[in-house]
Order: C-alpha cells, then structure tokens, then sequence
C-alpha cells in the first residue's frame, strides 16, 4: 500500500516536469506533434483545454512504458497520480485565462502565464510552477516588467473549448 500511495505521489510531484517538457520543449522549441495542438491555444487563448485525443494516448503509453519497468499495479498508481497533476494542470490553466486570481501565488502563476502568451512565447513555460523556468533557465532577468505589463490584462469572457473537445467530431479531426 506504501509503495502504491509513494508511486501515485510521485506522478502527481512528477507533473510539473512533464508539463514543462510538453509546453516548452515539444511546442516551443521544435516541430513536433504538439506544436500545432498549442499553436490553436495562442490564436485562441479560448482553447485552454487539451483534447482527449492527445492525453489519453499520451496516458496509455506512459502506463505501458511504465508497467514494463515497475509492474501494472506501481504503473496504475503513477499514471493515477500524473493524470491527477494533470487534471490540477487544466483546472488551474483555465482559472489563469477565465478568472480573476484568489491569492498573490494565484496572481504570480497568472502573471507567469500571461507573460508568455503576451510578452515572450519562449520563455515562461510553466503554468502550475515556475520552477522548471528557473532550473532551465527560461524566466528571463525582465519577468518583473513583463509581470506588471499583463497584471491588469481581464479574464477571458465567454465559454473554453471544453465541451467542442469532446464532441466526437472534434476527437476524430484530431486523430487524423
């Protein structure tokens, strides 16, 4: 039980990093699959939400790659805790754009965000943790100007992408 609790701990802490890789190396920095899933985002900051037709493919292989290397039952419990980062991930980068901030960490995430889509798309990769920009060197020496230019940048009005993502049509156009 120890072991199944500290592996669903571990993907949870685990999802920052892989959020960090995703939006900084595989859309940012090359030509991947995902650029063009993240591109729509930055056309239409309205499309916050990723479709299942990305993550639940991604969800799959994590666990098989996973399961290889430390049995089905550790590789359930990982994956349980990565796709709950990600859950908190969608959550919080849907308040970012959609919400005014509850709390200074609130606004600072916020800031962090909306300096990347506003002033530098290169840097500013995290969305639930700065950290990784700090280890990698991707939160530039101007973040405090570029926080304060997009402090007072309003909420989105209107609806997410949320219920076009799962409409089967949707699914389907992002499958081929």
């Amino acid at each position: 039980m120890i072991g199944l609790t500290a592996a669903a701990v571990l993907g949870f802490l685990s999802w920052s990093f892989v959020e960090y890789l995703v939006h900084g190396i595989l859309a940012h920095r090359y030509q991947t699959f995902v650029t063009p899933l993240h591109g729509a985002h930055h056309k239409d900051p309205r499309a916050v939400f990723t479709s299942p037709a990305a993550w639940v493919p991604a969800a799959i292989g994590i666990f098989a790659a996973t399961a290889l290397a430390a049995g089905p039952s550790l590789a359930g419990a990982f994956t349980g805790g990565l796709l709950l980062g990600f859950g908190r991930y969608e959550y919080l980068h849907w308040r970012i754009h959609f919400r005014r901030p509850r709390s200074r960490r609130g606004q600072r995430l916020r800031s962090h965000h909306l300096a990347h889509h506003f002033r530098n798309a290169r840097a500013y990769h995290g969305v639930t943790t700065r950290f990784w920009d700090h280890v990698f060197g991707t939160l530039p020496a101007t973040w405090r100007d570029d926080y304060a230019r997009v402090a007072n940048h309003p909420p989105l009005a209107g609806s997410s992408n949320l219920t076009a993502i799962w409409s089967p049509s949707q699914v389907r156009a992002r499958l081929r």
